[in-house]
């Protein structure tokens, strides 16, 4: 979920997500072979609140639910549903309201992806972006069906966002601090690349006393399970640094089971920061590979 948590400020929300983020749980080539794990299929409901204001374009409040379906093996590739609904107020009556549905199947080794984005804004439909990647040898194509039919490709080192989950989770585990990666989730007009920095902290174990608990923490499946507090900043690949720095468009911190599971989300869009708190956590059915 980490690529679609992220566009809440224009497109109601990243994660990813994206985000995914940040998200469910995922296997994916080379990292699930060093992640060595079973990811949980899970219904998520975080719900958004404004933490924090600041600068020239910041909001008086900010409200809203995301809900996160998450399902699929290894053998038959992992399907997300997901939807935000949010409300952002910028004072003197301007409120924006935003409704943004995205499905996406990404195949388990991470060869293949196909994503659908729907948005409206204040009940103004925009143009659905719709397409599949395919990674071939040293590159990937993007065939995209809307909002134009069009194709591209982009750098064989670049990922998708199930296994941007899963890199992280395996760079967690072999207690790495940094991880760099370049991602694809189809977001904007589908056709953005960001390039990534995460920025893993110490592993938090399941019996450790928890400040803030939530339904995650609260399932006996998750009880024992190792997290750590993650911070992936995503900057715009084609923008051009200012002074040798580049500032990223948005951050996202969360607390990343290893199992996949992500809570206690706060998005940093630089002019505000919201927070995801998971109110709802489900764990669903799910068939082991034959």
């Amino acid at each position: 979920m980490a690529g679609w948590f992220r566009n809440l400020p224009n497109r109601s929300l990243v994660l990813t997500i994206a985000v995914a983020a940040a998200g469910s749980g995922f296997a994916a080539g080379q990292a699930g072979a060093a992640a060595s794990g079973v990811f949980l299929p899970h219904q998520a409901l975080y719900e958004l609140s404004l933490l924090k204001s600041r600068g020239s374009n910041s909001i008086n409040s900010a409200r809203g639910r995301i809900l996160y379906n998450f399902s699929g093996s290894a053998c038959e590739g992992y399907t997300s549903e997901f939807r935000q609904v949010s409300e952002l107020d910028s004072g003197e009556g301007r409120v924006t309201l935003s409704d943004l549905r995205s499905t996406s199947w990404e195949d388990g080794a991470g060869k293949s992806y196909r994503f659908k984005i729907d948005t409206r804004m204040n009940d103004a439909g925009a143009s659905p972006v719709d397409g599949v990647a395919e990674r071939t040898g040293d590159h990937i194509t993007v065939k995209l069906n809307q909002p134009e039919s069009k194709t591209f490709t982009l750098d064989g080192s670049t990922v998708f966002p199930t296994e941007q989950i899963q890199r992280i989770v395996a760079a967690a585990r072999e207690g790495k601090s940094v991880l760099e990666l370049t991602v694809y989730d189809g977001s904007d007009n589908g056709e953005k690349v960001y390039n990534t920095l995460s920025v893993i902290g110490q592993p938090i174990p399941g019996d450790r006393t928890i400040a803030t608990p939530d339904p995650s923490t609260a399932n006996q499946v998750m009880k024992s399970l190792t997290r750590w507090p993650v911070t992936v900043s995503y900057y715009d690949r084609d923008a051009k640094a200012r002074d040798g720095e580049q500032t990223p468009v948005y951050a996202m911190s969360f607390e990343l089971f290893e199992n996949g599971v992500s809570r206690a989300l706060v998005l940093d869009y630089n002019d505000f920061v919201i927070s995801g708190a998971l109110g709802k956590f489900d764990v669903k059915d799910s068939k082991p590979c034959k």
